[in-house]
């Protein structure tokens, strides 16, 4: 009998569920575990193909009757902001996005819990606690980054880091091609800043600089007004059957 190494991915099919995007509709996902040696290359590979990470978890939508979910990632070195996306930029130029150990903190979650009360009380988060926080952000095996953000400060030019209280924070993947916006939240008594637009548009700089061809942002699920916003990040590429299809 022969078994297989303990880094090579097995895929299980989720029961279906009540579909978090479009109502009326069930859901299945099918995932496996990303852990061991090959985590990273995995993580990525599998990012390519439409998988996302939640800990130490990789999945898929795999729904019978629904292809709603698209695996969308922007093209980086040919993004132009339009003129609403430079007024968000500039509304936001005090504030300073300092990439961190994936290490949770107290601050964060003070945050993380603002943000679902008043954004996602009725979601899948809404019961999570401090420990539960810290595990999301901990349970990584690939290289996960946390990026927090605040004002800019005296020491900004030579630490890095702002100053003040935390306004918004971005767990992220780094991948060979790109990064990856595994989860982002913010201070939801900001809003004037429009900071869910500003974090995207900080990561596609983010990436500019460190020579990373996309950022990948998740499912846009055409029918839900909730992802609409990442349709609007162009041009973008979208996964489909025949392989990644640009989107202008």
């Amino acid at each position: 009998m022969t078994h297989q190494p303990r880094d090579t991915p097995q895929f299980y099919l989720t029961a279906p569920s009540a579909c978090p995007y479009l109502p009326g509709r069930m859901e299945r996902k099918v995932f496996t575990h990303i852990v061991g040696e090959r985590a990273a290359s995995l993580n990525d590979i599998l990012t390519q193909g439409g998988f996302r990470r939640s800990q130490t978890i990789a999945y898929r939508p795999a729904c019978e009757s629904c292809q709603a979910c698209v695996s969308v990632r922007v093209i980086t070195s040919e993004f132009s902001p339009s003129r609403s996306y430079r007024r968000i930029a500039a509304r936001n130029e005090d504030i300073v996005g300092a990439i961190l150990p994936a290490i949770p903190s107290s601050e964060q979650y003070a945050v993380f819990r603002g943000y679902i009360d008043a954004r996602h009380g009725e979601g899948g988060m809404a019961d999570m606690s401090a420990f539960d926080y810290a595990t999301m952000v901990r349970e990584s095996h690939v290289q996960t980054r946390i990026i927090e953000y605040r004002e800019r400060g005296p020491d900004t030019k030579i630490t890095g880091r702002g100053q003040g209280p935390l306004l918004a924070v971005a767990l992220t993947d780094i991948l060979a091609d790109g990064l990856s916006m595994v989860y982002s939240f913010f201070d939801p008594d900001c809003e004037r800043r429009s900071l869910g637009t500003f974090l995207i548009l900080d990561h596609i700089e983010k990436a500019q600089t460190l020579g990373l061809p996309f950022v990948y942002l998740g499912y846009w699920v055409s029918g839900s007004r909730k992802m609409d916003y990442k349709s609007r990040f162009t041009p973008q590429e979208r996964l489909t059957p025949e392989g990644w299809v640009r989107s202008y």
